[in-house]
């Protein structure tokens, strides 16, 4: 598979104002040590300094800044696959251009000025500087070489297949950014040279300017401003540097110590699938823009096999989430958990007002879905106070456990307003003897017996609806639906499907973090119980009235299901590389059992695509979701041959 993790990175080396030689020498060195890198970028002017002032109307400056460039360039030049981007003052006709000069395997390949000149409170820059925002086309004659010129310029290697656009400090600041025309251009990679000065709450606002522009984009954004080696007059620089992509900020510092330097790996293979998807990027493509060759090296070799991905994984510090559903942070845990129980609630409260039926009738296990889909239906009740919550318990005589079977009694006397309790193993038995089929048999394996349940609860549950002029609200959640791991026409059904989009790694979390806050001890207690009880589906006979039929000893993991069902839906990520996350995700795991794993994912995800072409409404929570009427349509009958064979 082609690798397209680039690492990148940006630097703030030492520096004196205006002593080009001694610059140029701490630019040099920091090229040279961070070697590894396809794309470094240094602040804005870094080759004399952004404070020089009316220095800059000196030609001993200028000239020797020049010089510098090539000087950089000579002495990088056996640093296959790296390129550079530094600031310098450049003459053009009549004018001087604050630019951003792009070198690379002892090349100077381009010149891209500022375009957005700042000319007010404490900066001045129209005193020294033009725009180059009509610069187009052109070229700068410098020790004899013509260098393409302009603001028309994106640097390109075809091979790895990273395309960089530049911009300088202010042009960030604008409505108008030039790196909104580069990308939608082609460029996936923004290098920002700066200079901006520390002032009290800047610096949150310039995180912001570069999380959202790499997210309004489909970037990465390499950031690199002015560090505290710049003229202290009336102002402070503070080394700010950020690495952001597609709107989350992977690596940062401020004030840091001399000198410094940030990288990380990018990954374009998200970036350009999230641009494949969202046709309206594409449809605004800017035209007019050259480009021009440059390498860019990716982090290894360009075409890797899983094993190989994986390792340059754990080489970088590209970060990877185990559970990418769920945010490390608590307190942003707690927030995702309750903003998705709002919108589950508002969903189902939705549906009750537009169908005036205010019965909600559930099937309350004891396990976690259903008790997800009960604290739902209670949210919903907050909507709608005339929701009256009708709970069933349809337990197996002999595969139904005391511990579950207690949990679901005890949910449903504290949460619903009506409690039943319908066995189902007589009908379970009746409807098969009537079929001829033989009762001997009814353990593991038997797959007759165990869906006859899952389809008997559910009529139960229908007909009870009928009868109380009921909605009956779903159970099943995303990783179910994803795997199959559920009873067609049985479980699989339902009049509202409230956890359809919520994946089981959260589920647990929702219920958890409800538990802490609902101010119900004995809730509480109930709800803890929940989440520590293992996951199943109760179809089997228990073994001395303990859970025998555990379901992730059957479809494995579920935070390994997840992980595989997050890098195929939101990234579409080939199963190879999907493993290979995996791996570096989760190191613990042999790596031939993570590639079981993905085989058996992808073998149930195309295997059970019939189960998701008919399901009941239900509300989308998050980016990912398998509906078929606005989210996942895919043939039932797709063949995954393609698939596991990348996994070979």
């Amino acid at each position: 598979m082609k690798n397209k993790l680039i690492r990148v990175g940006a630097a703030v080396p030492e520096m004196k104002i205006a002593n080009v030689g001694y610059n140029t020498e701490k630019i040099i060195e920091t090229i040279r040590a961070q070697s590894s890198c396809g794309v470094i970028v240094f602040p804005e002017l870094c080759v004399t300094g952004y404070t020089c002032a009316d220095l800059f109307g000196s030609d001993i400056l200028l000239d020797r800044a020049e010089e510098a460039l090539f000087e950089i360039a000579g002495k990088t030049a056996d640093l296959a696959g790296l390129t550079a981007v530094v600031g310098a003052p450049i003459r053009y006709e009549n004018a001087l251009y604050n630019c951003a000069a792009v070198i690379c395997e002892g090349k100077v390949a381009a010149l891209i000025p500022k375009q957005f000149i700042p000319n007010y409170s404490e900066f001045y820059e129209e005193r020294w500087f033009a725009s180059g925002k009509n610069i187009i086309g052109r070229t700068v004659r410098l020790k004899g070489e013509d260098v393409p010129f302009g603001a028309d310029i994106l640097l390109e290697d075809a091979e790895s297949g990273a395309v960089l656009g530049a911009e300088i400090c202010e042009d960030l600041w604008v409505p108008d950014k030039p790196s909104s025309r580069l990308c939608l251009a082609g460029a996936n990679i923004i290098v920002n040279l700066s200079a901006s000065d520390e002032l009290i709450g800047k610096q949150d606002y310039r995180r912001q300017l570069v999380a959202q522009q790499s997210g309004a984009c489909y970037c990465a954004y390499v950031y690199a401003s002015a560090g505290p080696d710049e003229s202290s007059t009336d102002l402070v620089f503070s080394g700010h540097t950020l690495i952001a992509q597609s709107g989350t900020v992977l690596k940062e510092s401020i004030f840091p110590e001399r000198p410094f330097f940030v990288s990380t790996a990018i990954d374009l293979a998200k970036i350009m699938h999230d641009r494949r998807r969202q046709n309206t990027f594409e449809n605004a493509k800017a035209p007019g823009f050259r480009r021009i060759a440059v390498k860019i090296k990716a982090c290894g070799k360009n075409e890797v096999t899983t094993y190989e991905l994986a390792d340059i994984l754990n080489e970088t510090s590209f970060p990877i989430d185990r559970n990418p559903f769920i945010p490390s942070d608590g307190l942003m845990l707690g927030e995702r958990c309750r903003a998705i129980l709002r919108i589950q609630a508002n969903g189902l409260a939705t549906r009750v007002r537009a169908t005036k039926i205010y019965n909600l009738v559930i099937g309350v296990s004891g396990g976690l879905d259903s008790t997800l889909a009960l604290i739902v239906c209670t949210e919903a009740k907050k909507i709608v106070p005339e929701i009256r919550i009708i709970g069933y318990t349809l337990p197996s005589e002999g595969n139904t456990t005391k511990l579950t079977y207690d949990n679901a009694h005890e949910l449903m006397r504290l949460i619903a307003d009506e409690v039943n309790d319908i066995p189902i193993s007589e009908g379970v038995r009746d409807h098969l003897k009537k079929l001829g089929r033989s009762p001997d048999y009814q353990g593991e394996g038997d797959t007759t017996y165990e869906n006859a349940q899952a389809r008997m609860r559910t009529y139960i549950l229908m007909d009870a609806a009928n009868m109380k002029n009921g909605l009956v609200v779903g159970t099943g959640d995303l990783s179910e639906l994803a795997l199959g791991w559920c009873t067609y026409n049985g479980d699989h059904m339902s009049m509202y499907s409230v956890n359809s989009s919520v994946p089981k790694t959260l589920v647990k979390y929702i219920c958890r973090a409800y538990a802490e806050t609902c101010g119900n001890e004995e809730l509480r207690a109930v709800l803890l119980s929940v989440c520590g009880t293992p996951i199943t589906p109760e179809l089997t006979p228990s073994e001395g009235g303990q859970i025998a039929q555990k379901t992730e000893e059957k479809i494995g993991k579920y935070d390994l299901n997840d992980f595989f069902l997050y890098y195929t839906l939101r990234y579409g990520f080939e199963p190879a590389r999907s493993a290979a996350y995996a791996m570096k995700a989760y190191p613990e795991v042999k790596r031939d059992e993570i590639i079981s794993a993905a085989k058996r994912f992808f073998s149930r995800f195309f295997s059970q695509q019939f189960k998701r072409s008919c399901l009941p409404d239900g509300p989308k929570v998050g980016s990912v979701s398998l509906s078929p009427r606005g989210d996942w349509r895919m043939p039932s009958d797709a063949s995954r041959d393609e698939w596991l064979k990348d996994l070979v």
